[in-house]
């Protein structure tokens, strides 16, 4: 299909959407005008490139191509074979890594592939505490993690950092066949190299979730685990500013003989997504991750990473001024946490009080948090997106400034329920809007914003 065909049947999409089910399109008109319209200070999301996008748009969504690049078993698929080869190669450029699989279809998935090729129901995983910072695929009891396998957490010493005595002590004490480092919820580096050194003394695997800092990684601004643990994982999506999907690339680790059999590690993952855990890949999707894989490459990628570290860093500064503690006193990657539960709110509070002004954060559980996950005592922000916009350092301290304006007059009525002074609600609104409209959405990553 030409260049001029495809584009054709993306306009004759959009414009039947529009004409044949209105009640949709205006359902997706009014989140892209709530996106545009509002600030996404997440640590869990970034922004889709349009490039990205029109890959996930494509034709190649109607291929069913089980299985791997010249050894899928459908006919019809010479052309999708090459999407995912330029998707693979890509990968391991990205992330200087020997082994890269693109079928995923999320960060869990991924991690999911990886614990059950190696392990075997009821082997002990070590991972990061969810209070701690961790994500549920981690060893967790409402996941698989901690249900097909015996979860034991690790968690954080008095200053909020890793406490890599408690992991090496867990580790002696109940030898884990897998240590998981890497985590949903910690704004410092992590030292992947003492990971790998403690997970050496029980001849245990290393698997290293960096999803959240994926982009700061490739860009060279956190220390890379691809050669220091046996297997790493990551969402494309998160600061990777691709599709929703995951990703598993090895380094030094990929050709290492598996436990069982004459298979090497790769290629019991290469069992463990296809056919073991799924079927016929998106190929949609891993277009557009070959496309987001190709941007993530490139000096301006590079620039826009030290960006959203600088506004990370200039952000927990002026919400330390303001008044409200941030965990660890600051952070070296995307993301800040905030204790409100210090000035009497909740994470719950935060957030909606936060959203209903045009503010999108997310509540989260801190270090000795005394409330439950629904409610928490803390607050995760996240510079992805505004980074994104082309906000900098300086406008940190006007998001910091709308955060406390709505924060200071959220007045606790339950841990879930306040009260919130009109006359703060419409003068943030209209603060927010101003500072959208400043920093519009971008069209292009790196090239001309759209209204």
């Amino acid at each position: 299909m030409s260049t001029s065909a495809l584009r054709a049947l993306a306009d004759a999409g959009l414009r039947a959407l529009e004409t044949d089910d209105p009640a949709l399109f205006a359902l997706l008109e009014a989140d892209h005008v709530r996106q545009r319209d509002t600030l996404a200070m997440i640590a869990s999301a970034s922004l889709a490139d349009v490039s990205v996008s029109a890959c996930e748009s494509s034709p190649t969504g109607n291929v069913t191509a089980e299985g791997y690049p010249g050894r899928r078993y459908h006919a019809g698929c010479a052309v999708v074979d090459e999407i995912e080869r330029l998707a693979i190669d890509r990968a391991r450029t990205l992330f200087r890594a020997r082994y890269a699989n693109v079928q995923p279809h999320s960060g869990t998935t991924a991690n999911q592939a990886v614990m059950t090729s190696v392990l075997r129901p009821g082997d002990t995983v070590l991972g990061m505490r969810l209070d701690a910072g961790g994500h549920l695929t981690h060893g967790s009891t409402a996941s698989f993690s901690g249900t097909y396998f015996h979860g034991v957490g690790y968690g954080l010493d008095d200053s909020g950092l890793i406490d890599y005595e408690e992991v090496a002590r867990l580790t002696l004490e109940h030898r884990p066949r897998m240590i998981i480092c890497g985590a949903s919820a910690y704004p410092r580096t992590i030292d992947f190299q003492r990971f790998r050194a403690i997970a050496d003394q029980v001849d245990a695997y290393l698997l290293a979730d960096i999803s959240h800092i994926a982009g700061l990684v490739v860009a060279g601004l956190h220390p890379s685990p691809i050669d220091a643990a046996h297997f790493t994982t990551t969402s494309t999506y998160k600061q990777l500013y691709g599709p929703r999907g995951g990703l598993i690339v090895m380094g030094r680790d990929a050709d290492a003989p598996a436990p069982r059999g004459d298979r090497t590690l790769s290629e019991l993952l290469q069992h463990a997504i296809f056919p073991y855990f799924q079927g016929t890949p998106r190929l949609n999707t891993i277009a557009a991750k070959a496309r987001a894989f190709a941007m993530a490459a490139t000096p301006d990628f590079r620039e826009l990473a030290r960006r959203i570290a600088a506004d990370a860093s200039a952000l927990a500064t002026a919400m330390s001024r303001l008044g409200w503690p941030v965990l660890t006193d600051g952070t070296d990657n995307h993301i800040v946490l905030v204790d409100v539960s210090a000035r009497q709110l909740t994470g719950a509070i935060a957030e909606q009080a936060a959203e209903r002004c045009g503010i999108v954060v997310n509540r989260n559980k801190i270090h000795h948090d005394k409330y439950g996950p629904r409610v928490t005592g803390g607050v995760r922000l996240g510079t992805n997106t505004l980074a994104a916009r082309g906000m900098g350092p300086e406008q940190m301290t006007e998001c910091a400034q709308l955060l406390d304006q709505v924060w200071s007059a959220a007045v606790a009525t339950g841990t879930t329920t306040f009260d919130l002074d009109p006359d703060v609600r419409t003068e943030t609104e209209q603060a927010v809007l101003s500072l959208c409209k400043r920093y519009p959405l971008p069209h292009l990553l790196f090239g001309t914003a759209v209204a």
